[in-house]
């Protein structure tokens, strides 16, 4: 009996774990695999480029996981610098084009991953496309902006750079460019930076990237690029003024990549993502998975789809994918919106809802703000932490947590990340038994101390 063929579509975190899963629960004999990818790199961490961009990541390939040759080894038919145009669900095939020939082909498949990802939004405004006007997604948009800065830093002139947007891709590249020696401007059109943070907490985000010489610009909406003679960007114009720019890195976010999807009929959500059953397998569809930054996923504390472009979940998609092509079972149940990040020394993280997002579902709710230090404020190296908690009036149940802090900070998410996940409520909280020494914490961590402000609000809101 002839072997079943797998095409995947993408490259990277969810479409090559998705190959390899499969690969490992099934050999060449049973299932031919065949993965395309439109770019020069496999197998890489997106999320790393802006500590390659500073300087504190030294080799791109460092980024790099796992090399085309090292898939291959592996019976994988992995097809570089080759992008899929055309996917026809019915005829079970899709439409590949060469990129470094400009030859194309059709290749039938049996099972389908579609792993295309997200691409950096990209406004349509004038000057836009200019030179100098950075996108920073995946390995080769950061060899781009690598080639402009150092172009920058080996001249005379001024070293301006503006940073559009405000959220963790913009305040990473903010460090990372100060790193670098650059003038940092950040755009941001919100109220604070750190939309992913309610704005009271966004706020001590930006009192500390003004500390570190970053200026930054809230209620800035950019309405276009100005160029000079030789096309290449000189400023930033918004509704608040104009900045001179000599570099132009975009971190408004991203969005899925499902234009291939959409143009084949297949279902996206209200987020622009693909929509997939527990399995990840495209609803309506037994053949085809999804995964990784082009699905939307369930937030298990909202109750409603999100799309959140994150490496952690992407990989588990395509270990889930693998194993079902395999002849295995796996699931993805959700997710709870935890992210970590950092600007210089300052750590920033969340999971769970924000205000405005309890209240977009009809959630009542109360909350707690505690400022403490990551270490017992004795030992050396005791440093400002400050942690908001939101939980559901009455029954008191955990809804969201926010942090920002210095070093040791950030990972305490963790501990309200599997908090949200159990349906805790912020009493049973209190009651957790963590790690305490003075190095690491103080005797009360200053999670437990929100939890028992958080449980005063509930109990007090109640009476």
């Amino acid at each position: 009996m002839a072997a079943e063929r797998l095409v995947v579509i993408g490259g990277d975190a969810a479409g090559m774990s998705a190959a390899s899963q499969a690969r490992r629960l099934k050999g060449p004999n049973a299932l031919e695999i065949v993965a395309f990818e439109r770019g020069h790199f496999t197998s890489y961490s997106a999320c790393g480029i802006p500590y390659w961009v500073g300087g504190d990541v030294e080799e791109r390939d460092d980024l790099i996981a796992r090399t085309p040759e090292e898939h291959r080894a592996r019976d994988i038919d992995l097809r570089m610098r080759t992008e899929v145009t055309e996917l026809d669900v019915a005829g079970r095939r899709v439409k590949a084009l060469d990129r470094e020939s400009g030859t194309t082909y059709w290749t039938g498949f049996d099972k389908l991953v579609i792993a295309t990802g997200a691409r950096p939004v990209r406004p349509a405004l004038p000057g836009m496309d200019a030179a100098g006007v950075h996108g920073v997604q995946t390995l080769d948009d950061g060899q781009a902006l690598l080639d402009s800065l150092d172009a920058l830093r080996s001249g005379d002139g001024p070293r301006r750079a503006v940073v559009v947007g405000a959220g963790y891709i913009g305040v990473e590249m903010a460090e990372a460019l100060l790193k670098r020696g650059f003038e940092v401007t950040v755009l941001n059109r919100g109220e604070q930076p750190m939309a992913t943070l309610d704005p009271d907490m966004g706020r001590l985000v930006h009192e500390a990237m003004d500390g570190l010489g970053i200026t930054t610009v809230n209620g800035a909406a950019v309405t276009k690029i100005l160029t000079g003679p030789d096309g290449r960007v000189t400023d930033v114009a918004t509704d608040a003024g104009t900045y001179p720019a000599d570099v132009v890195v975009l971190g408004i976010g991203v969005e899925p990549e499902t234009a291939l999807a959409r143009a084949a009929g297949l279902p996206v959500g209200p987020h622009g993502g693909l929509l997939t059953d527990l399995a990840m397998r495209v609803v309506g569809h037994d053949n085809i998975w999804a995964g990784g930054d082009c699905v939307e996923v369930l937030d298990l504390v909202a109750g409603r789809t999100r799309h959140i472009a994150l490496g952690t979940h992407a990989n588990k998609h395509g270990q889930v994918i693998g194993s079902n092509i395999g002849g295995g079972y796996g699931t993805f149940p959700g997710v709870v919106g935890t992210a970590v990040s950092k600007v210089c020394d300052l750590e920033i993280a969340r999971t769970g809802l924000r205000e405005k997002d309890a209240r977009a579902v009809g959630l009542r709710y109360v909350t707690a703000t505690v400022e403490s230090t990551q270490r017992a404020g004795y030992y050396p190296g005791a440093r400002p932490m400050t942690v908001k908690m939101i939980a559901e009036l009455r029954t008191g149940r955990l809804l969201g947590v926010q942090i920002v802090g210095r070093e040791g900070s950030a990972k305490r998410v963790d501990v309200a990340a599997v908090a949200l996940t159990a349906g805790m409520t912020v009493e049973q909280m209190t009651a957790l038994d963590l790690g305490y020494a003075p190095p690491f914490s103080p005797v009360w961590d200053p999670v437990l101390v929100a939890a028992r402000k958080t449980v005063a609000a509930v109990r007090g809101a109640g009476s």
